[in-house]
């Protein structure tokens, strides 16, 4: 059998195969609390105003690497397992929340809609950390980037679920039939929990139990919250590390911010824009998602970094294209599947590269931490995007946003010619 054969084969082994299904109750949630929501407030005539001030129910997501080191030690509320534990409680919780919010009105208790909204966010954002460090637990290190794509399809799947599917649901039954289908839906990812294996807990992150009063407390502290971030900064290069992974997708974020008002300017429809998004979009994402699996597989985690933060940043010359090129669905379609395809291919060698990084002791605090970082860039850029588009117009933009990662990539090539091993395996290597 063939390297690359190799490689595609991972995706048959049971334990990636579970990785797809939590992708899928990982992304269910998000749009619940975003697009969908705004879909169901429009319907209900709340003004645009209240509909965008809503946007900031979202910011557990954000946040969710606070209380991570919670779900890491702590005892979970059902005692079946650390990950699996904590996995269904949190889950029980979400499916609760989901109905409770579905079940609401928006034309009488806007109020109660916020609080509820915040709620199932903050569940999703814990779910998330639970799902996160299982995946890393759970699979060798040979596997992450099949566990990556696995994630990444999983979780687009949901999205298209949760948001397209959800609109068709409401426009026949109602919006609670809408939200208590996406809520049954949960029980996806909670029968993974359920009937799969629990991660071992490794000797570093066994509880210490000698310790009591203060001695206790400061113990916990130690472990739980300055543990993680004390046992990061021990790597070699941590600052560089940091800096690639907050620009390693600024390019791509600069682009998308701006891809909307580009296709609008044109003069595309919004109903041109959704057909060939949703279609072309969906599939160039799981493709890209599954062919950065194969490539993190087969050629190794820094050099698939590298390989598609060329191909990510080489996408965004086909805006270029568009906005040369003016109204053509053909050139929409092009632009779409190369944003979607490219970006899931960089995406998915990312994901690999930050469970790679991950201490086995710290996996759910860890990994919240850098997915946050990963998530700045696009933070940061959102408000600049517009200025700079305005400023230097289309062509020159996008231009610039093609050029715009490649100082990560650069950082990335000086991080792996000196340290070329990714942290995990390094250490399976020692442990071993």
């Amino acid at each position: 059998m063939s390297a690359w054969q190799r490689s595609i084969a991972q995706y048959s082994d049971r334990r990636v195969l579970l990785i797809l299904p939590l992708g899928f109750a990982s992304g269910l949630p998000l749009l619940l609390t975003f697009s969908t929501l705004s879909a169901w407030f429009a319907t209900a005539g709340v003004s645009r105003g209240t509909i965008g001030a809503f946007a900031l129910v979202s910011t557990p997501y954000a946040l969710k690497f606070l209380w991570s080191p919670l779900i890491d030690r702590l005892p979970p509320p059902i005692p079946i397992g650390r990950r699996r534990g904590w996995g269904i409680a949190i889950q029980v919780a979400l499916i609760a929340a989901t109905l409770a919010l579905g079940s609401c009105n928006p034309k009488v208790d806007l109020a109660h809609i916020a609080a509820l909204a915040v709620l199932v966010a903050f569940l999703s954002a814990s779910q998330d950390v639970v799902i996160d460090a299982y995946r890393v637990e759970i699979l060798t290190p040979d596997q992450q980037g099949p566990g990556a794509a696995m994630i990444q399809t999983g979780y687009r799947i949901a999205m298209l679920v949760s948001g397209a599917g959800a609109l068709i649901i409401a426009a026949r039954f109602g919006w609670f039939a809408a939200y208590a289908t996406m809520a049954a839906l949960l029980g996806v990812g909670m029968m993974v929990f359920i009937f799969g294996p629990e991660p071992a807990i490794p000797p570093e992150a066994q509880p210490h139990t000698n310790a009591r009063g203060w001695d206790a407390v400061r113990e916990w502290l130690a472990t739980a919250v300055t543990g993680p971030f004390a046992d990061f900064m021990r790597r070699p290069m941590w600052p560089a590390i940091v800096i690639f992974i907050v620009g390693y997708k600024l390019g791509e974020a600069m682009a998308g911010v701006m891809a909307m008002p580009l296709y609008i300017s044109i003069g595309f429809s919004l109903n041109e824009i959704a057909a060939i998004s949703k279609l072309v979009g969906f599939f160039a994402t799981v493709i890209g998602a599954i062919v950065g699996g194969v490539v993190t597989s087969k050629l190794g985690v820094m050099r698939a970094l590298i390989l598609c933060g060329i191909l990510q940043s080489a996408g965004n010359l086909f805006y270029v294209l568009q906005a040369v090129g003016g109204h053509r669905l053909d050139y929409l379609a092009l632009c779409v599947a190369a944003e979607n395809l490219t970006g899931a291919m960089a995406g998915t060698a990312l994901v690999a590269y930050l469970s790679d990084l991950c201490s086995p002791a710290f996996t759910a605090t860890q990994y919240a931490l850098l997915s946050s970082l990963a998530a700045v860039g696009r933070t940061m850029v959102a408000s600049s995007g517009g200025l700079l588009a305005d400023k230097l117009g289309w062509v020159p933009f996008f231009l610039l946003t093609t050029v715009a990662t490649i100082p990560a990539l650069v950082l990335l090539a000086w991080i792996a010619r000196r340290d070329p091993t990714p942290w995990r395996k390094r250490q399976n290597s020692i442990s071993a």
